[in-house]
């Protein structure tokens, strides 16, 4: 943030904080009670954005598949970190417009992921990509619930937090 930045945000008695623009295809945006931005209101994102955050990996079974997966990317709580996330609830939605509410709790209290590999490769449109909100299934046994399946979000386009 530059100088006139930093001045405008004291006077206005709240931080102001901008987010690099992307340099590839934007694959994510995340919107709502969010105070950084870098497209209006918005938080856009491409793959290099994700990818410079802490990398996570977890293997884990899942109702969609036989064996187990590995999948890699970001965890969901340094996402909402990076964009300055002050809700209680997202709403992530789906490139088809499926839509599932999350609170920002299962974000701090499990070592949820937005895979963006599976297998160690990057996940295509027609397997579930490119984003994809994973929970550690295995680590829980409480996890191993319909509750925390339909939570897990296949090709991830949006987040509004609420």
């Amino acid at each position: 943030m530059g100088v006139l930045g930093v001045i405008l945000a004291m006077f206005s008695g709240s931080a102001v904080w901008a987010l690099d623009a992307p340099q590839g295809p934007v694959v994510l945006k995340v919107s709502g009670l969010i105070e950084a931005h870098n497209q209006g209101k918005v938080a856009v994102l491409d793959m290099k954005a994700l990818q410079a955050l802490p990398q996570k990996s977890l293997t884990t079974r899942t109702p969609w598949d036989q064996k187990p997966v590995t999948f890699s990317g970001p965890l969901l709580r340094d996402v909402l970190q990076l964009v300055k996330a002050k809700g209680q609830h997202i709403r992530a939605v789906a490139l088809n417009d499926y839509r599932v509410k999350l609170p920002v709790s299962d974000a701090r209290d499990h070592d949820v992921v937005v895979a963006v590999l599976m297998n160690g490769q990057a996940i295509p449109v027609r397997t579930k990509g490119p984003l994809f909100i994973v929970y550690p299934f295995d680590a829980k046994k409480e996890l191993q619930h319909k509750t925390y399946y339909e939570r897990s979000i296949w090709q991830l386009k949006a987040i509004e937090v609420k």
